[in-house]
């Protein structure tokens, strides 16, 4: 099979979440077999307008990332791929918009993958490109509800989510220093004073706790952490290789999700698969909530003091290390579904 995939920015402009995926989507596939194309903005250096890295073909629609001038130049550059499938991103939706309207005319299915809303992206766009798209995919429910109220049909968006190595989770270390853990970039949303205030309400028992991951507001979560009189049984570790993370997650009971926004929640699913128990805050704006919804080994909370009551409760609940239910998150089952996704269109077309 030929994939074009199509965004405007690619990883070596910057990664970031969806960049990430995209790649790792790449990749995958080309591990398999399949004939890859990633049509970007040019990030290399050098005045040629291709090059091949880990089984992808890059090829620069643009020297510059100007979505206009992008979407303009889409349609040539696919018909020259000529592939059997597109997949696109959402954002900016210009260029997705650009190759549904390729897709069209070529007859060639485009899948949108829709990690979330941009801001400064037009909502208008975004309408459009949802109603052009052959199929949509995202990494959430909660992200799915969102497509859909851009006006996507629901039988034509499939939640597939984010992915891990389950065989590091079965091979990695076991670091049992702690008894709960919060990990996650510490931005604006992190909102690790749920957790913080959780365990202050706990300070006559005996517990440790760890904080994992670095971003601008660490130092104002430490500060309270000091200011609850905690900071000598709370260890910010910072940003943890994916092996050291994955020893201390599958050595810690309690793994706690607080955020205030999650595309998706990519360290809780990391440590409910190293046995973690998990207490996640539910949060309009977190699909966290959707790994746990069900599951013996996960509770929902809304404050502080329920956060505290049940992390003493799920004391009772036998320690893991390994929780094979989340076997089905490893990164060949996910793309499994991606490749599904595929071919559902081209076996419609």
């Amino acid at each position: 099979m030929r994939v074009a995939f199509v965004s405007l920015f690619a990883p070596g402009h910057g990664d970031t979440p969806a960049r990430s995926r995209t790649r790792r989507f790449a990749r995958g596939l080309a591990e398999r077999g399949h004939d890859v194309v990633w049509l970007c903005a040019r990030w290399w250096g050098g005045d040629h307008d291709a090059f091949s890295e880990d089984g992808i073909a890059y090829r620069s629609v643009t020297a510059e990332p100007s979505p206009s001038a992008f979407a303009a130049r889409l349609p040539l550059a696919l018909r020259r791929v000529d592939p059997d499938v597109v997949h696109a991103v959402n954002t900016p939706p210009t260029p997705g918009i650009a190759a549904t309207v390729a897709g069209t005319l070529s007859r060639t299915p485009v899948v949108v993958d829709w990690w979330r809303d941009h801001p400064a992206d037009s909502r208008r766009r975004y309408r459009l490109l949802t109603r052009r798209a052959d199929a949509v995919t995202t990494p959430s429910r909660t992200t799915k509800t969102r497509v859909r109220e851009h006006g996507a049909a629901g039988e034509d968006v499939r939640v597939i989510p984010e992915g891990i190595d389950f065989d590091l989770v079965e091979s990695a270390g076991v670091d049992d220093r702690f008894d709960a853990v919060y990990a996650r970039r510490l931005d604006r949303h992190a909102n690790v004073e749920t957790f913080l205030l959780g365990l202050a309400e706990l300070r006559d028992r005996d517990w440790t706790a760890a904080v994992v991951g670095d971003g601008p507001e660490r130092a104002r979560i430490e500060s309270t952490a000091s200011d609850l009189r905690i900071d000598d049984r709370v260890s910010f570790l910072g940003d943890l290789p994916l092996r050291e993370r994955v020893a201390l997650f599958k050595g810690t009971h309690v793994a706690v999700a607080t955020a205030t926004w999650e595309t998706f929640a990519t360290d809780l699913l990391w440590a409910l698969a190293c046995g973690c128990v998990a207490l996640v805050e539910y949060q309009a704006d977190s699909s966290a909530h959707e790994l746990v919804e069900g599951r013996q080994r996960g509770r929902l909370v809304t404050s502080p003091a329920e956060l505290a009551d049940e992390f003493v409760a799920v004391g009772d609940l036998d320690r893991k290390s390994v929780e094979r239910d989340f076997a089905s998150y490893d990164h060949d089952a996910v793309l499994d579904r991606v490749v599904d996704a595929y071919r559902g269109l081209l076996d419609g077309a």
